[in-house]
């Protein structure tokens, strides 16, 4: 069941191992279930939001960047652990896409989840929020 959050909700998350932490200021509950080849074997739940919403708290020097085929996308994740916490996405190059399984907390049940098929990219991407 999702909750019905009308109010911005600040989050803190991170990697397994707790080297990476964030914060982030969530505005509208909603997350997009992407079924693309790297979105299904890291099992991403999606969170795009601005950049100012934000905030790396510890672990920028441990973080490793992953990039493929077009390598606008920035796949950040944990040098240590190997969690994928947030990256920067192709779609949305100008904001933090955070995957709402890394938030502190049993907390996905806030969300509404909406299936997005990155499967067929290119034909879905003005889909996107």
């Amino acid at each position: 069941m999702t909750a019905n959050i009308k109010e911005p909700v600040t989050y803190e998350g991170g990697c397994h191992c707790g080297a990476v932490r964030f914060r982030v200021v969530v505005d509208t509950h909603k997350a997009d279930d992407c079924n693309c080849s790297i979105c299904r074997k890291k099992g991403f739940l999606h969170l795009i939001v601005p950049r100012d919403k934000f905030t790396l708290l510890q672990g920028e020097d441990l973080l490793t960047t992953y990039r493929f085929n077009t390598g606008v996308a920035q796949h950040k994740f944990c040098s240590v652990c190997g969690i994928h916490s947030f990256y920067i996405p192709r779609s949305h190059p100008d904001s933090i896409d955070v995957n709402i399984r890394c938030l502190d907390g049993d907390v996905v049940s806030n969300f509404e989840i909406v299936p997005f098929d990155g499967a067929n990219w290119e034909e879905n991407i003005h889909k996107l929020r």
